[in-house]
């Protein structure tokens, strides 16, 4: 073990005593502070038990840093696609069984919660759950009918829902110091895919074959032979769009995390872990819900049929 240098001691002296001053005066501010103290007098236990933390995150990491050798720097190693693992001689992508393992989890707590929840709710005495589970129901099924129409409210409504629940499972992966299939381009890509299959479908189911067509075409007639073809480039480039945005931000999380992690060193003790509540629990949120708004505008779009412009008749002279 290398000697203790000069820096080190006076860093840690500094931490030790900044940590035992506020430790002191947090303990005597709130044995000062009556029960019924308001919010101006609870201030000053709350600056101490700022400092408090403060300083032992400064002196932990002071210490982690001398003895772990753990330096900053900003170096970030990263691959496009995902490390590949042979399961029973198949190559299969780490975020792939990532991924299937989220989906048995999700497969399971749902299977529980259909056979031990759901057959004791009741309608006359609503529990917490139950209330909870109807209101992301009622939720998704107007969000879904609004954006639609009446038209999907059979089949899509659900299918949204769950494909939230699995983006959301596996950016929660994460946390498990896994990479997050969702940072996965290949994994997007079959998300964004998913939506191009539901356009055409629900393109189809309402307007038939030849209304999706003239969807495509747009209203004027002599136009379609242009149009038809560039419109279809337009759909092939929707599950693109898709799935480089989404990877684009999932992957930003994980990059400004690896980031934080050596820029910090040492003092970065604790620290991801806070700004992963951020990362992997209200930013992959926000992507779910662009995800599946644009998705379900992507298929409204495709539903949508324009009426051909009526000739005006010539008006007779009188």
């Amino acid at each position: 073990m290398k000697p203790l240098d000069t820096a080190f001691i006076i860093m840690a002296a500094a931490g030790a005593v900044a940590l035992s001053a506020c430790l002191v005066g947090y303990i005597f501010t709130a044995r000062k502070i009556p029960a019924d103290a308001s919010k101006k007098q609870k201030r000053p236990k709350k600056l101490w038990f700022m400092g408090l933390v403060i300083s032992a995150w400064f002196l932990v990491g002071t210490l982690i840093k001398r003895f772990s050798g753990m330096q900053s720097h900003l170096a970030v190693e990263f691959e496009m696609f995902s490390e590949r693992v042979d399961v029973f001689g198949f190559s299969i992508a780490k975020t792939t069984l990532t991924g299937a393992g989220v989906l048995v989890v999700l497969i399971l707590l749902l299977a529980a919660l259909r056979i031990f929840a759901i057959p004791k709710f009741s309608v006359e005495n609503p529990g917490y759950l139950q209330s909870a589970l109807e209101t992301a129901v009622d939720f998704i099924d107007n969000f879904v009918e609004n954006a639609t129409g009446p038209v999907t409210m059979k089949n899509l409504p659900p299918f949204m829902l769950s494909i939230a629940l699995y983006m959301f499972g596996c950016a929660l992966s994460e946390l498990f110091g896994l990479r997050a299939p969702t940072s996965d381009l290949t994994f997007t890509f079959a998300l964004g895919l998913c939506t191009f299959v539901l356009l055409n479908y629900y393109g189809i189911k309402k307007n038939g074959i030849g209304g999706r067509l003239k969807n495509m075409g747009g209203p004027v007639w002599y136009m379609r032979f242009i149009m038809i073809p560039l419109k279809a480039v337009s759909d092939i480039a929707v599950p693109v769009s898709l799935a480089c945005r989404l990877y684009g931000n999932m992957l930003g999380g994980l990059l400004v995390m690896d980031l934080l992690k050596g820029v910090l060193g040492g003092y970065g003790s604790g620290l991801p872990a806070v700004a992963g509540l951020w990362f992997n629990l209200i930013h992959p949120g926000i992507q779910i819900y662009i995800f599946v708004m644009l998705s379900l505008t992507f298929i409204n779009e495709a539903m949508e049929l324009e009426e051909e412009p009526k000739k005006k008749k010539a008006k007779k002279a009188g």
